[in-house]
């Protein structure tokens, strides 16, 4: 089946949904973590694995608790991605509180790049709404890495770009980023940076949730400040179904990092995010996936 109209049966599937009312979504959430919790299982073993390791303080039924709490909003993250596709500024502005925009105007207004890191904490996919909440820049973008299905990469491109944020694949990245520099001056751009480096040939790790060892993309910082941009965080509340607080922080160092320190306190903030209520980050990505298999292999030696 040709891409054209792969991508033509899922726009045909999803955009229908996107009109149901919010309460119809939830419903449809509701049955999707029943199939994907309790009958397919989904990762559900990383989760636990995860949660395991970054919690040790916790019991057994906290743990299950913040674990169901978790896919009943893994699901919820589904549909509330897919409203994307028809939801009014109205409607989203209805549902997001958004603090501290003064401090991506007060950077934009020096002619700085704003660097933006969050996590995948939240509804990250509504995070470009934040758009709505400040006069400039007036470029707003965000790195992704595209999907292998370009048909439904081009569906979640919509999805993204609901707000008129540019999608920079993570290739081209700086060119892009000097491109807008040279034209705009000033923009912003989102970083989600809180999975798995892609290329580990020169790693850097830092102490990450329980003092685990944890590799970090250093990416983000390098080109920042290449730049000169000003770097913020995006705290994310779940205040509820459906309902978000972001708030900008800025990124200051502690001074006490040896090197990328905006990178590790933005790590540390996420923690901070984490641990206030952990069962909105994304338990089921592999994060320390290679290095438990690194130190396994170690250790049999």
């Amino acid at each position: 089946m040709g891409d054209k109209m792969k991508y033509y049966l899922y726009m045909g599937a999803l955009k229908p949904l996107s009109w149901l009312p919010f309460p119809v979504l939830y419903a449809i959430s509701d049955f999707l973590y029943w199939v994907v919790y309790r009958v397919m299982k989904y990762r559900l073993k990383v989760v636990r694995d995860n949660l395991e390791a970054c919690f040790p303080e916790k019991g057994e039924e906290e743990l299950r608790a913040i674990e169901k709490e978790f896919y009943r909003y893994f699901c919820d993250n589904i549909v509330e991605a897919v409203k994307l596709l028809s939801i009014s500024d109205r409607q989203v502005e209805r549902r997001m509180e958004v603090a501290g925009a003064s401090l991506v105007e007060e950077i934009a207004s020096q002619g700085k790049p704003v660097f933006l890191y969050l996590g995948h904490y939240g509804n990250w996919e509504w995070a470009p709404s934040i758009a709505l909440h400040y006069s400039i820049p007036k470029v707003s973008a965000q790195i992704y890495k595209p999907l292998r299905d370009k048909a439904f990469d081009r569906v979640m491109l919509k999805v993204r770009s609901r707000f008129h944020s540019l999608s920079i694949p993570q290739h081209s990245a700086m060119r892009t980023f000097l491109k807008l520099k040279r034209d705009e001056g000033t923009f912003i751009v989102g970083i989600i940076d809180d999975n798995r480096p892609n290329h580990e040939r020169f790693p850097h790790y830092m102490s990450f949730l329980n003092h685990q060892e944890t590799l970090y993309s250093v990416g983000g910082e390098e080109i920042g400040r290449r730049l000169g941009a000003g770097f913020l965080y995006l705290d994310v509340e779940r205040v509820s179904r459906g309902h978000y607080r972001f708030t900008f922080k800025e990124i200051v160092p502690d001074g006490n990092e040896n090197e990328y320190p905006y990178t590790q306190k933005y790590m540390k903030m996420l923690e901070a995010t984490i641990r206030r209520a952990p069962a909105y980050w994304l338990w089921s990505h592999r994060r320390w996936h290679r290095l438990k298999k690194k130190n396994k292999n170690q250790n049999q030696k």
